[in-house]
Order: C-alpha cells, then sequence, then structure tokens
C-alpha cells in the first residue's frame, strides 16, 4: 500500500496543533475519555514502531532498550521524547523520559498527564520484552522532577 506523503512539510507537525488536538478532545469527550484514548492511540504507536524496528519480543536489555527508543521517539527519529534511562526494581520497570510532547507548554505545577507518551513508552516495552504492563505517569517534570517517570507493572 502507498502512503500519501507531504511532499514540502515532511512527516512532522507542531506541538500547537497537537495540544489543540488535546484540548478538542476534553472539550467533546471529557477528560476521563480522552485520557483512555490517548493512552491508548499511545500504546498502539509503540507497539507497531517496535515490530517496524524488528525488535518485537527481543527481550532486549535496559541499556539498549534506551538506546533503540532514543533513535526512534528522540531527536533522531519522531521527537515524542527523549528516553534516558530504563531502571528495572523487581519485576517492575522505570522509564525515565525529558522532553515530552504532553508536558511541553504547560504552566509549572500544571496537572497534565503525558498520556500520548506514557502510552507510546508502554505500548514499545510491551511489544519489545513480550510482556503485559500496567503503566502509571508518577512524576512529572510539571512538578519538579528532573524526568517525567513512566512505571510499568506486570498485569
Amino acid at each position: 500500500m502507498q502512503l500519501t506523503r507531504r511532499q514540502q512539510l515532511g512527516d512532522f507537525s507542531s506541538l500547537v496543533c497537537f495540544k489543540a488536538a488535546i484540548a478538542g478532545m476534553e472539550e467533546a469527550l471529557g477528560e476521563k475519555a480522552t485520557a483512555i484514548a490517548l493512552t491508548a492511540a499511545g500504546r498502539k504507536r509503540g507497539k507497531s514502531l517496535v515490530q517496524t524496528l524488528g525488535l518485537s519480543h527481543t527481550s532486549l536489555p535496559n541499556e539498549e532498550i534506551v538506546t533503540q527508543l532514543q533513535k526512534a521517539l528522540g531527536i533522531e527519529g519522531t521527537r515524542l521524547c527523549i528516553v534516558e534511562k530504563i531502571e528495572t526494581e523487581g519485576d517492575k520497570y522505570k522509564v525515565y523520559v525529558s522532553e515530552a510532547l504532553c508536558s511541553a507548554g504547560e504552566p509549572d505545577g500544571s496537572d497534565r498527564k503525558c498520556l500520548f507518551t506514557l502510552g507510546a513508552v508502554w505500548g514499545a516495552m510491551e511489544e519489545i520484552l513480550n510482556k503485559k504492563f500496567r503503566g502509571v505517569h508518577t512524576e512529572s517534570v510539571l512538578k519538579g522532577s528532573p524526568y517525567d517517570i513512566f512505571e510499568l507493572t506486570p498485569m
């Protein structure tokens, strides 16, 4: 199947447009339904990204997952966020990201959660590790943390 390409503008859109789409969804659907939709969309994107990269079910070590996700989601890729590090605590994973799309443009102290970004990282980790997780955005740069932190707990 041939995909329609934007010849002059390329593959990227603005932060302003993404934020406007979120605000419109929240107004039309409510915050809870929008949160579910954004997280689900992110998970789908994360899984398909990993499949495209040929990394499905590879159970890579954390350092290699960071390297691959930095390439795909960071400055060389879609610019969704920068995956800084992944820590394992027992069977739980903590993924540290910076410059998350969802936090950009928000005022300090905002309650905004990085739902699409959380979903994308969550879906990518599920696809790489071949595990089901429950994902939660636990710390935010908007609340003074140096990173947005996503905790993934096996289900």
